[in-house]
């Protein structure tokens, strides 16, 4: 029998009976962070270590820290952000709150937040799109690398409107600093190299940053490989024992940047080069073989206008080219994406004691898929948008308006389909209490519509990469997102807590369900033409559109035991989607739970931390559960030598240190393509 997450024939290993228990997990987490206010009197004579604040800037405000934002947001950063790379933006970010990966091996996994995926999830790469064509299908790579990031920026929820309507999940920065925008006293930067045994991977990085009067430049690169990754068992009973075939990464990319730095702002420049070529582990064993050439431009000056405090600009252009490479060496499918984004913002002075920003955004693209197998028509598409959002403060209330108007279109070039044109409205409200010293409690509503994307619409025909024939629908309507988001958060002391609840209503949800024409239990397989096939290599999949609700909570509670030395994180997330014509929304993430501990001593750090992924049973029509796993993980670091804040470390990791079989329920490919197994990671990272 095949399913719907893997689009595979499916093992008896997944086919277990159980059910999580999410309340009482949550229940447990609530209970825990009551202790705190026992903990917080018995410890108020210790020291409390305090930190520099992490801006965000992935918002219309400057100087905005996690805690001063309605909507949930968390920065990965630092020790956090080396400790948790992987090979794709996904796997990296898949052990944040509310954050899942598509997992579609090692080579392409893009993030999924609070269930919501593909163009519901809008990836920037400093603040511009990644001009990639991730969003169509899972097999393809999102080109941000963390390698090269100094932070990344997850924004949950909708009222994310300065970057797009519909980003109903959420929104991921990836923050470079590949254009700088300051000047510095001396040249820094920073690098890594590494090795992890279960990948054979190689890897190494280079960042570096300086200024020669009022000019600033920044240089980097990355050099990744790996092999076919080792795995414990078998992936599946006809599958090589011990190891993912044609699982293997080799990529690698670099960018230069330069910027004129005065006295009111700056302007500048990059160039940057991406290259990767990539397995995708399935039975068709094909390969992808992309490259990006992207060029961006940013600027930024201070009262550039009576009235007003600010205006930056931002424009990013892509040349984006990638082969899908059959296992015989042949070109299958040539894809080609040129894109154009730009956007202004412009920041007004404090009228009547409301602040705010409002601007402009503009995308065009050019995309192609050209070949023997080729799915979707060549599509020109582009949007027009304006935003406003504006603030105002009190003692200790904080209320925020915003509101989107945007205009997008689809063209295909066939004079077959027809073209689409959408007129799309966002508004959105959050507030922010901060009832006592220390503690918040944020609300937030949001209203948003999506336009279907290009593969909604009007792909026909078999998909190699994740063996599927599917079919979109040109009349797909606007998707409409009603969101309320509710944090509670407790910032200062050595007890520190957040639990967010959140609830999604969509009309007219679009999404991708197998066929099953004759009605007996088992999804519908075809060959390369559409032909049904009990034995075809291609499972039938249609878009379709219907209501669904999503709903779920996150929480998370650090307890510092000995001030700079020890302190201990516990954490859960969890997620429900359903649709209103009955059933399950697909592949949606399990219940998780865990801790983490760290220790600081000297010039040793280490981390250890245990995840619970429960069994997902709550599964669509013809999709079949997931069985649970635990994740161990841990990590010991030792500072050679201290240079400013940080220096250069040696580090050493094992993970999945119990040899887990994880099959990862969001991925098309859990039947064929588990997560490495043991693995022991070694490597040097340094600043200057």
């Amino acid at each position: 029998m095949s399913c719907t997450n893997c689009d595979f024939a499916c093992t008896p290993v997944l086919r277990a009976h159980g059910r999580p228990q999410p309340y009482a997990a949550l229940a447990l987490t609530m209970l825990l962070l009551a202790l705190d206010a026992v903990s917080v009197q018995a410890q108020e004579a210790e020291k409390i270590e305090v930190l520099d604040p992490v801006v965000v800037t992935a918002t219309p405000f400057e100087d905005r820290t996690e805690l001063d934002i309605a909507q949930p947001v968390s920065i990965l950063k630092g020790d956090d952000l080396r400790r948790k790379r992987e090979a794709s933006l996904g796997d990296t970010l898949s052990r944040e709150l509310g954050v899942a990966s598509s997992s579609f091996g090692p080579g392409a996994g893009r993030p999924i937040i609070r269930g919501l995926n593909g163009p519901r999830i809008r990836v920037l790469d400093n603040g511009i799109g990644t001009l990639d064509i991730s969003s169509i299908s899972p097999d393809h790579a999102v080109t941000a690398e963390s390698l090269n990031a100094s932070q990344i920026e997850i924004l949950r929820g909708p009222a994310t409107l300065l970057y797009g309507s519909g980003q109903s999940g959420g929104v991921v920065n990836v923050v470079s600093r590949r254009i700088p925008d300051r000047l510095f006293k001396t040249p820094k930067g920073d690098f890594e190299v590494r090795g992890n045994t279960a990948t054979e991977e190689r890897t190494g990085a280079l960042n570096a940053s300086g200024s020669i009067g009022s000019i600033s430049w920044s240089a980097g690169g990355f050099r990744r490989k790996t092999g076919d990754y080792h795995i414990p068992g078998q992936a599946e009973a006809s599958s090589k024992k011990g190891v993912v075939e044609n699982s293997a990464v080799n990529s690698g990319g670099g960018y230069i940047g330069g910027s004129f730095v005065g006295e009111k702002g700056f302007i500048g420049l990059s160039v940057s080069r991406l290259d990767s070529k990539y397995g995708i582990p399935s039975p068709e064993h094909s390969k992808i073989d992309l490259g990006q050439t992207r060029y961006d431009l940013s600027g930024e000056l201070n009262e550039p206008l009576r009235g007003f405090e600010r205006l930056k600009v931002r424009v990013g252009y892509n040349d984006y080219k990638h082969n899908e490479i059959e296992s015989s060496g042949e070109v299958a499918t040539r894809f080609r994406n040129q894109a154009l984004e730009s956007r202004a913002e412009l920041a007004h002075k404090p009228i009547a004691n409301w602040q705010g920003v409002f601007g402009f955004q503009f995308q065009d693209r050019n995309f192609s898929a050209l070949g023997e197998e080729a799915v979707v028509p060549v599509t020109k598409s582009d949007s027009a948008g304006l935003f406003l959002v504006e603030e105002r403060n009190w003692d200790r209330w904080r209320l925020e308006l915003g509101g989107r108007i945007e205009r997008a279109t689809q063209n295909p070039q066939n004079n077959v389909d027809p073209s689409r044109a959408f007129h799309l409205y966002n508004v959105s409200m959050g507030t922010l209490w901060k009832f006592m010293d220390g503690y918040g409690l944020a609300l937030s509503g949001t209203r948003g519509q999506r336009a279907p994307s290009t593969e909604e619409l009007y792909i026909h025909g078999a998909h190699r990469g994740t063996a599927t024939f599917q079919t979109g629908d040109p009349a797909l309507s606007s998707e409409t997102t009603n969101n309320i988001d509710l944090a509670l958060r407790k910032t200062d002391g050595n007890v520190k807590w957040k639990i967010n609840f959140f609830h999604n209503w969509i009309n007219n949800y679009i999404f991708v369900h197998s066929a099953d024409v004759n009605g007996d239990g088992i999804p519908d397989r075809s060959d390369d033409t559409g032909a049904l096939d009990p034995n075809g290599e291609f499972l039938v999949q249609n878009f379709a559109q219907t209501n669904a609700q999503f709903y779920g909570a996150e929480a998370e509670a650090i307890f510092t035991l000995k001030p700079d030395a020890i302190d201990l994180r516990l954490f859960t997330d969890y997620v429900r989607g359903k649709l209103n014509r009955g059933g399950n929304v697909p592949r949606i993430t399990p219940l998780r739970f865990g801790l983490e501990l760290n220790h600081r001593m000297g010039p040793w750090t280490t981390n250890v931390s245990v995840t619970r992924i429960m069994r997902q049973n709550r599964v669509a029509e013809l999709e079949t559960p997931t069985p649970g796993y635990t994740v161990v993980n841990v990590e010991a670091t030792y500072l050679i030598k201290k240079i400013r804040s940080n220096g250069i470390m040696i580090f050493l990791q094992g993970k999945n240190l119990l040899n887990e079989d994880m099959r990862v329920h969001t991925s098309f490919l859990k039947n064929f393509a588990p997560l490495p197994g043991r693995a022991l990671v070694a490597g040097l990272r340094g600043e200057f």
